[in-house]
């Protein structure tokens, strides 16, 4: 086991070991520009973040609602780019060697930067884990299979439509954790009831021994606190996303209380998640 997929897994077991579930926020790299989305990135432990998935600005994130995609947009439009976004990982590991940073994107522009040149430069920067959202299974030697040989946990998505028969396929190359995208259609959208997501981690758990983090449609503290009585982490995005655009000027720059109201709404979820008995 490499430093890297060590991470992961140590923060984990920890919090399975104090009865919690993680809070696992996610914010796009870059927005609303980059020197704002790096301090907005190393308060995020402090603010309750257990890991945190960061968004790797693509021109078309097909999987995203309305929120996320005006998050890239203005990204790309503040001069993101793979080599900027590796560059804020990089700064935030200068004063954070502890908690797990996973990139999550599209494989479009990881194949754009070069496979191999990408992980060796993700490895370096000190990311621990990939989510990539338009890659099957059935693609893994173009990026799973050199991740593991790099070190970095490539971390699957299983949807509600996700048979018993499609799991082990799924489930195969999995590392880290696993993403449950508790409702159909794109982020940010619509939530599942905590009695559909307890049996859809249950019938999970039956596949795999990898924490099953659910994410999609939870945008309220107390949503949070009833996915962490059921599964080892929520994740949370939109609604942490809206926080952000909220404090934007007119210009859409970054007005002055932006970075301490996203680690407000950070810390009002991760206390719904951290105050909830994990039975896991």
């Amino acid at each position: 086991m490499t430093a890297h997929q060590g991470r992961i897994a140590r923060r984990f077991a920890a919090l399975k070991a104090a009865g919690r579930a993680a809070f696992v926020p996610f914010l796009t790299a870059g927005d609303p520009d980059h020197d704002t989305s790096l301090a907005l990135l190393r308060g995020l432990p402090a603010a309750g973040a257990d890991l945190i998935e960061l968004g790797m600005p693509f021109t078309d994130p097909m999987a995203d609602g309305p929120v996320i995609q005006k998050a890239s947009l203005r990204a790309l439009a503040a001069g993101a780019r793979m080599t900027r976004t590796l560059a804020l990982v990089r700064a935030f590991r200068e004063d954070d060697r502890d908690t797990p940073v996973v990139l999550m994107g599209y494989f479009n522009p990881i194949h754009r930067y070069g496979v191999d040149r990408f992980l060796a430069d993700a490895r370096t920067a000190g990311v621990d884990g990939l989510i990539v959202v338009d890659l099957p299974p059935e693609e893994d030697n173009e990026l799973a299979v050199p991740a593991r040989a790099a070190g970095i946990d490539m971390i699957r998505l299983i949807s509600p439509s996700t048979g018993d028969e499609r799991l082990p396929a799924v489930l195969s190359a999995a590392a880290g954790f696993v993403y449950y995208i508790s409702v159909y259609g794109v982020t940010g959208t619509r939530s599942a009831t905590e009695q559909a997501v307890a049996a859809a981690v249950a019938r999970l758990r039956c596949h795999t021994d990898l924490p099953i983090a659910v994410g999609f449609g939870i945008r309220t503290p107390q949503q949070a606190a009833a996915v962490a009585r059921v599964a080892d982490g929520a994740v949370v995005g939109s609604a942490l996303v809206e926080a952000l655009a909220a404090e934007l000027d007119g210009d859409g720059a970054a007005g002055p209380g932006l970075v301490s109201a996203v680690h407000r709404a950070v810390g009002a979820l991760a206390a719904g998640v951290h105050g909830a008995q994990n039975g896991t």
